[in-house]
């Protein structure tokens, strides 16, 4: 990464010296041209606060909720700033991303870290509360058979945070060895080298594929639920004859809430260390990034000098 200067602090806002970022599919995509780009990626990250117009911040280790919203729009008063049509995003849109030395959030989106979570878990916390939101969104009752299919990144923490919520869970991916972390975490896996065919109520698509959805909806029986998590730069084509004929209730699914992950991290309920596949120096970030593009590679993390 090229040297910054320390950015200015707004009113309200913190200053948070980063200690340790993980490199994500979409940080890959934007890359690619995924939303036109321009600036400092990272959207998960750890930090420290170093200056904050809370006294009781300074010094706090904090993770950082992505979505800037104005606070003040019909959404936001809603609830709904995570779609305030004025928001910024850390690291996606109009907003200096984490992989720099510093970066600044507003204050009323920081949550500090407990003391008993390592640095390189709470870096999860991102994409852990997306794993989450599915949980928000659909009531999927203790016991229910549910298939999530893929095995990067975001389809290992989804199958662990529905395990722990009592799901029955079938994790579908191509990778024997990323199934392997599923499998130690008590759930059933298997090869998706022949999917089955309107076999569960709920599924999830967190392939990060075009294909994957297509998938997905051939799993799912009449009036289930699928829920999409994967984004895929470009556009995706998909026969919504079986969708309408089978009356499937699709689920679009993104962020979500920081606090039902940093409760899991706290309980130790989600395995992570095996999905720690490298970890580089800032001043490494473009062989980082060169690695997180290797097929078959999990989270690789940047982390302070």
């Amino acid at each position: 990464m090229r040297k910054q200067n320390r950015p200015r602090r707004p009113e309200g806002f913190a200053l948070i010296r980063l200690l340790s970022g993980g490199i994500c599919n979409t940080d890959l995509e934007l890359q690619r041209g995924y939303y036109g780009f321009r600036g400092t990626p990272g959207h998960e990250f750890a930090g420290e606060v170093v200056e904050a117009d809370t006294p009781d911040l300074v010094g706090e280790r904090v993770v950082g909720e992505i979505n800037l919203n104005c606070g003040q729009c019909e959404r936001c008063r809603r609830g709904l700033g995570r779609h305030c049509p004025r928001r910024t995003v850390l690291g996606i849109v109009k907003h200096p991303g984490a992989f720099s030395e510093f970066l600044t959030l507003p204050e009323r989106n920081l949550h500090r870290v407990p003391r008993t979570i390592p640095t390189e878990h709470a870096v999860f916390v991102e994409p852990l509360a997306a794993a989450c939101e599915i949980l928000d969104q659909v009531k999927i009752p203790a016991g229910t058979p549910v298939a999530v299919l893929g095995d990067g990144k975001l389809g290992l923490l989804i199958a662990q945070v529905l395990q722990a919520h009592g799901a029955q869970v079938h994790h579908y991916g191509r990778h024997r060895d990323k199934l392997r972390i599923s499998e130690s975490a008590g759930i059933c896996t298997e090869l998706a080298t022949k999917l089955p065919v309107a076999a569960y109520g709920f599924t999830v698509d967190a392939t990060g594929s075009a294909d994957g959805l297509r998938q997905a909806v051939q799993m799912t029986r009449p009036r289930g639920t699928l829920i999409m998590k994967s984004t895929v730069h470009g556009l995706v084509r998909i026969d919504t004859a079986p969708v309408i004929v089978n009356e499937l209730t699709l689920v679009g699914s993104r962020c979500g809430r920081f606090e039902p992950a940093l409760r899991l991290l706290q309980q130790r309920k989600i395995k992570l260390d095996q999905m720690i596949s490298a970890s580089y120096p800032l001043s490494e970030a473009p062989a980082a990034f060169r690695h997180a593009a290797h097929k078959g590679t999990l989270k690789v993390l940047l982390t302070s000098a």
